[in-house]
């Protein structure tokens, strides 16, 4: 079988090569078994600039179809089983997620003003991930939308009342954001670096933000949160229609970041800070939608961390090395294993070898001999991380993240990468070849 798959890639690479046009002769294999982990890689997507989307979006179908996926000029999806692409909306337009209840494709389409919460007329729609026309849910003057509830009967969304420049000049199509600053010395900085610099400026410009639902049945907005904080991350339950998470954007040493909040009630901090240059983010639901699941540190860059914490303030930490550090963690959907996107040398963990995507089991640490401290609920729970390495990302440019989905069936894990150069959609068989 792995001799098979070998050379079903080397035909595909040089079919490839033999086209005419340097984009041809560029083109990705379609599949390949990665040489380094043993486990094979598959090209979902055919057309160049094909990206999945963010992490904590659902972005498949119910019945574990279809992919939902951005596209050049539009968007559309691909059908995980066949490879399939269809592109379903053309234009400039956002996709947003796919509805956990019904399956629909949900994106926008407004004046796009640089950054999401500054968008102006903004129209909401919805269409079948089997194509048709698309469906007006609502449109909003001001904003953005990030998230929708367990029963889609909700939009969340938010919007800043002024604009502000985040980045500087055009994306590269190959990334996702484009950060440029200088530092004392006069010399530019890092990516990394500037991106920190840029931040910290839009953090303290202390822009009035407000945040928002809109009724999917009558359109009707209504603002439920109001702040000078810089509004990111809007999360809403997987399973609690009422309970949504947002945070507060900006350099995370200095942020009180993740949040909770149950509509028509108060903001809830959910993890406090105990040491300087403590950091915890890239915050997402667990599968029972109400625990908080985060990257920790302690401190930034030092001590890593994947942590959890309950409603009733339970908290689990699993320890992570240094080189195992990811951009963004992923929980698989029968909430036993998770995955991790890796990063780069330039990042927070300044990883040697941390360009690969990550599967990993929790272990918990024990009381030895049964014997727990008196307090013990009421103090972390600890525990490791044992890691497989999936996929090989060392050619992979980290200014796009790789941003990993489990499917509903735990047999692949989807993410997009340019490591051949181009953006494509890849998924990695979590099974390795031939076992």
């Amino acid at each position: 079988m792995k001799v098979a798959l070998g050379r079903a890639a080397v035909v595909s690479m040089l079919f490839a090569m033999a086209l005419p046009g340097a984009e041809a002769a560029a083109a990705p294999p379609t599949e390949w078994v990665d040489a380094a982990t043993g486990h094979r890689v598959i090209r979902l997507s055919t057309e160049a600039g094909t990206r999945s989307i963010y992490f904590h979006q659902n972005s498949i179908t119910p019945d574990g179809r279809f992919v939902l996926v951005e596209m050049k000029d539009g968007l559309g999806v691909i059908e995980i089983a066949t490879r399939r692409n269809t592109r379903l909306v053309d234009g400039n337009v956002r996709a947003l997620f796919v509805g956990r209840k019904t399956g629909l494709i949900y994106f926008s389409r407004g004046e796009d003003a640089g950054r999401p919460e500054q968008q102006k007329q903004v129209g909401i729609y919805t269409v079948m991930a089997t194509g048709g026309k698309p469906k007006l849910v609502a449109t909003i003057p001001l904003g953005s939308i990030g998230s929708i509830n367990a029963d889609e009967t909700l939009l969340l969304g938010s919007y800043a009342e002024r604009e502000w420049q985040l980045e500087q000049g055009p994306r590269d199509p190959r990334f996702e954001a484009n950060y440029a600053a200088t530092g004392k010395d006069g010399k530019p900085l890092t990516f990394a670096e500037a991106k920190e610099v840029r931040l910290l400026q839009r953090e303290q410009a202390q822009i009035p933000m407000k945040m928002f639902t809109v009724n999917t049945k009558t359109g009707e907005q209504k603002i439920i949160h109001e702040s000078t904080a810089w509004l990111g991350h809007l999360q809403f339950s997987l399973t609690d229609p009422q309970l949504l998470m947002f945070c507060h954007e900006g350099p995370w040493h200095r942020v009180d970041r993740i949040w909770t909040m149950k509509l028509g009630g108060e903001p809830r901090l959910m993890h406090q800070r105990t040491m300087n240059m403590e950091i915890a983010g890239h915050e997402f639901f667990d599968n029972d939608g109400k625990t908080v699941w985060y990257d920790l540190q302690t401190p930034r860059g030092e001590v890593f961390w994947l942590a959890n914490v309950t409603p009733e303030g339970k908290r689990t930490w699993y320890k992570v090395e240094r080189d195992q550090w990811s951009v963004h963690f992923q929980i698989a959907p029968d909430g036993k294993t998770f995955a991790g996107d890796g990063g780069d040398e330039e990042m927070v963990a300044h990883a040697k070898d941390g360009k690969w995507l990550y599967r990993f089991t929790p272990r918990a640490i024990p009381d030895v001999a049964g014997i727990s401290a008196p307090n013990a609920g009421h103090l972390v729970h600890p525990g490791t991380l044992e890691a497989e390495k999936l996929v090989d990302m060392r050619n992979h440019d980290y200014r796009l993240e790789p941003n990993l989905h489990f499917t509903p069936d735990m047999k692949h894990l989807i993410f997009r990468s340019n490591l051949h150069g181009e953006v494509h959609t890849y998924m990695v068989e979590l099974a390795k070849a031939g076992s």
